[in-house]
């Protein structure tokens, strides 16, 4: 048995030293050569990249790659990981798929129905369409599609390890149905996040295909090597308008960035959570700076510092609303000379949407200060 796992790249990085990780550049048609295998090559969809995301290098896979008995697909940050927290080897997947038809990540509960929240995210009217093509391309998964779409669950990111010959009758279905979609979707007005269409569509019907078929699947853990390039970028530049004090062009920066990129403040890619924390600190600032004329970043305006300050604050507001605190809590209150009434304000309703408890709760922290 022979396993290969490509890793979708559009970023420079260091890939796994195990030789079964193979790392694929997508979208080179469009990029410059990164210097490890491309997707530009032979029958390629490479320049659809914008629309197509990590499926362009799936479908060179599909269509150019035949070397291996098992293929997986695993992003330049994100592997599917073992029990011990560790990347697979070899020896291990074989073992697996003497049991498993697929492996796969786990599968997500929503919290509402998928068809509601991809319509918070996305155009509702391109799930609707995927599901009419569905109907009228393969009518047998019809019970499937809609049974799935309104209820709680996917799979994501497109990272799977199957069989070569699995995964070509998969892309076989996927591409027909995506491609068929892309015939009748205008994307005027569309920024570059709603323009991936073709790549959050497929995390769907990746669990459509896995469940009509009943594929017994091994469902792991993924493991997060590193930031989203994006995120790491924007925390720079954020960190560049604190040292300034100039949290209102940190506030224009932001949500001009959140504007193009939503999943930016997804746990997937936000994973020390140190951009909510921003959010906070670009809040916090303006109320204080109203309120009294002066703010934190008149006193603290490292980056790493203002972190460390706000993570400490909304663990202790935390433990307070949880009747949980302590005398440790009491005294970092106490003593901290960058904790105002305003700043507790913005963080207890931050984690408390009980009007009355949020304002008991911030009289009860204030009386600290």
């Amino acid at each position: 048995m022979s396993i290969k796992l490509f890793i979708m790249t559009h970023k420079p990085f260091t890939p796994p030293a195990d030789p079964i990780y193979v790392p694929l550049q997508v979208g080179r048609a469009n990029a410059p050569d990164l210097g490890f295998l491309g997707d530009d090559t032979g029958d390629s969809i490479s320049s659809d990249n914008p629309y197509f995301c990590e499926l362009t290098g799936m479908y060179w896979l599909w269509k150019n790659y035949h070397s291996s008995d098992y293929i997986g697909i695993c992003h330049y940050r994100r592997y599917l990981i073992n029990e011990e927290g560790s990347l697979f080897t070899e020896f291990q997947l074989e073992k697996l798929f003497r049991e498993y038809d697929m492996i796969t990540t786990k599968l997500l509960t929503l919290t509402c129905s998928y068809y509601q929240g991809f319509g918070e995210n996305h155009h509702r009217k391109d799930l609707i369409l995927t599901g009419k093509v569905l109907k009228e391309k393969y009518p047998e998964y019809t019970d499937t599609f809609d049974t799935l779409v309104h209820g709680p669950h996917t799979y994501f990111g497109n990272i799977l390890i199957t069989s070569k010959k699995e995964y070509d009758r998969y892309c076989a279905w996927l591409f027909d149905i995506l491609f068929e979609v892309q015939k009748h979707t205008d994307f005027t007005g569309y920024n570059d996040y709603e323009k991936r269409l073709f790549g959050f569509l497929s995390e769907f019907l990746q669990t459509v295909w896995i469940c009509y078929h009943k594929l017994h699947v091994c469902e792991c853990k993924v493991g997060m090597i590193g930031e989203k390039y994006e995120t790491n970028k924007l925390k720079k530049q954020l960190a560049g308008f604190f040292e300034k004090r100039d949290y209102t062009s940190a506030g224009t920066f932001f949500l001009e960035c959140y504007q193009k990129r939503p999943d930016v403040l997804m746990e997937a890619s936000d994973i020390t959570g140190e951009l909510r924390l921003c959010m906070q600190i670009i809040s916090t600032s303006s109320f204080e700076d109203e309120l009294y004329h002066q703010c934190i970043l008149d006193n603290l305006r490292d980056y790493n510092s203002l972190i460390r300050h706000f993570h400490s604050l909304n663990t202790v507001i935390c433990r307070f609303l949880s009747d949980t605190y302590t005398k440790d809590d009491i005294s970092f209150l106490k003593q901290s000379k960058h904790i105002t009434p305003a700043a507790i304000d913005i963080s207890v309703k931050m984690f408390c949407k009980d009007t009355e408890k949020q304002k008991q709760a911030t009289e009860q922290i204030c009386a600290y200060l």
